[in-house]
């Protein structure tokens, strides 16, 4: 058995030494911690709600929403478990609101969206103002701004949650603060928002109710799905994508919030898309229809089967491809505005 070379154990006792004074050699992690390419811990899932939505309906006799203060099964990633986030920057979770509830006024320094899934008649209200929830909506709770939910339908209503919590988490910026009433008093009338930024106009006099965010903070399905079924109709289809809009913020043009950027998407009857990768990880949620995603990481290859109601995310630089049979549309969120802002975003369209 040969002895150990002189270097190595010159080098074990140096790191011995150090090691008291909370040093480490870069040498022996710099490959680590600056790879050839992106090498994402996350992994691909799909969350079928068929499967899901029986453990919400067992949490809606097992806890009510203001014990709760929100009653939300969270989306964890396979290879994340405990870390309460879907990719490494973001957070999703599906919310349930029963019939005659509240989840109490509280606000946050995480941006929220809420995309709603299952049912009609609830409410979000943001600084005062209500936006009535109906299927494939997209509803912004801004930063550091009052919000509360209720349902005054007759039936359960479930919504995605999307939110930045893991990012805040790494820059250790996170503050919330519980409201004192259980509901807000409405001082603005629904759709006041929207009246005010809403048709490509601004007030002359104005400013950002909502800071980076978007002054509109509710989206509704029925004018985006008009959108893109025009463009199906007019426009030449991209082969990666089909027919992907992206949510604007009308004061900037840029993403919603300044976090986080939303897109819809519509894959027509017959699409079978080319592979793309990129570095932004992206949370997506099935609106109509039904359509598979290959995804592939290194040596593993997945195929995802889904349909309307069903939840997968893609994490960074994983190669996708979609295609539909019948057709599709898609929702989806990423952190891709934080990816241009350091001047990192990284997309490769394949052949």
């Amino acid at each position: 058995m040969n002895a150990p070379h002189p270097a190595a154990m010159q080098r074990q006792q140096l790191y011995r030494d150090m090691d008291p004074l909370n040093l480490t050699p870069l040498w022996e992690v710099l490959h680590a911690l600056v790879p050839p390419q992106p090498a994402s811990p996350c992994v691909a899932a799909l969350w079928k709600y068929e499967q899901v939505r029986p453990f919400l309906m067992r949490a809606g006799d097992a806890i009510t929403a203001e014990e709760a203060v929100r009653r939300v099964l969270i989306l964890e990633n396979p290879a994340l478990r405990g870390q309460s986030c879907i990719t490494q920057s973001l957070y999703a979770g599906l919310q349930l609101i029963l019939p005659g509830e509240v989840a109490p006024s509280h606000r946050h320094t995480q941006s929220a969206l809420r995309f709603i899934v299952e049912g009609s008649g609830a409410y979000t209200a943001v600084d005062g103002e209500r936006a009535t929830m109906a299927p494939g909506d997209f509803i912004i709770t801004p930063s550091w701004t009052w919000h509360d939910h209720g349902n005054e339908a007759d039936g359960p209503v479930v919504w995605l949650d999307g939110l930045d919590i893991p990012m805040l988490r790494f820059f250790d910026a996170g503050f919330a603060e519980n409201g004192t009433a259980r509901s807000q008093t409405v001082s603005r009338p629904e759709g006041a928002s929207f009246a005010r930024y809403g048709h490509n106009m601004a007030p002359l006099r104005h400013d950002a109710p909502f800071g980076a965010t978007s002054p509109i903070f509710s989206y509704p399905y029925a004018r985006s799905r008009e959108a893109l079924e025009q463009l199906e109709r007019d426009a030449p289809i991209d082969s990666w994508d089909g027919v992907k809009l992206r949510y604007l913020n009308p004061l900037t043009g840029g993403a919603p919030m300044p976090t986080m950027a939303t897109y819809m998407q519509k894959l027509p009857a017959g699409f079978s898309g080319k592979p793309w990768r990129q570095t932004d990880g992206a949370v997506y949620s099935v609106v109509e229809g039904t359509g598979v995603v290959h995804i592939v990481q290194g040596e593993t290859v997945q195929r995802f089967d889904f349909g309307p109601r069903d939840h997968f995310v893609i994490p960074s630089w994983h190669t996708a491809r979609f295609e539909s049979a019948p057709g599709c549309v898609l929702f989806s969120y990423s952190d891709r505005p934080v990816h241009q802002a350091l001047g990192i975003h990284r997309e490769e369209r394949l052949s």
